[in-house]
């Protein structure tokens, strides 16, 4: 099963890491991943940007405005694409990444692939 396991932070306690904290951070996160690679899948992750670099399209006019609009002190700042057997696998390795990242929130989704010309069911 594929999920996705999505990072939401506060931006600003991520803004005030100093480079040196920002740098180790980071290293122990790629031993995390080296971690979760023996017992699943890691697929593709991203460090995403702060909110005030993003837009966001609006419906129906299909407007393109400012920033998300989220009334909450935490922002989507990264995802993980891991396979695993299960979902309590996929927690175990969103705990793995907290372990190292404990300012992060962690919110864990499968994902249903859709493939062109593939019945859901099939895939």
């Amino acid at each position: 099963m594929l999920y996705a396991i999505l990072a939401y932070h506060e931006e600003g306690v991520v803004a005030a890491m100093t480079p040196e904290d920002g740098v180790a951070l980071m290293g122990n996160l790629m031993k995390v991943h080296d971690k979760i690679n023996e017992t699943g899948k890691l697929g593709p992750s991203a460090r995403l940007d702060f909110t005030g670099q993003a837009v966001t399209l609006r419906s129906p006019e299909a407007m393109v405005i400012d920033g998300p609009f989220a009334e909450t002190k935490e922002q989507l700042l990264g995802i993980y694409m891991l396979e695993c057997d299960s979902l309590e696998a996929a927690i175990d390795a969103a705990r793995e990444l907290r372990r190292v990242n404990k300012s992060a929130v962690y919110e864990i989704r499968p994902i249903t692939r859709y493939l062109p010309g593939v019945s859901v069911a099939e895939v």
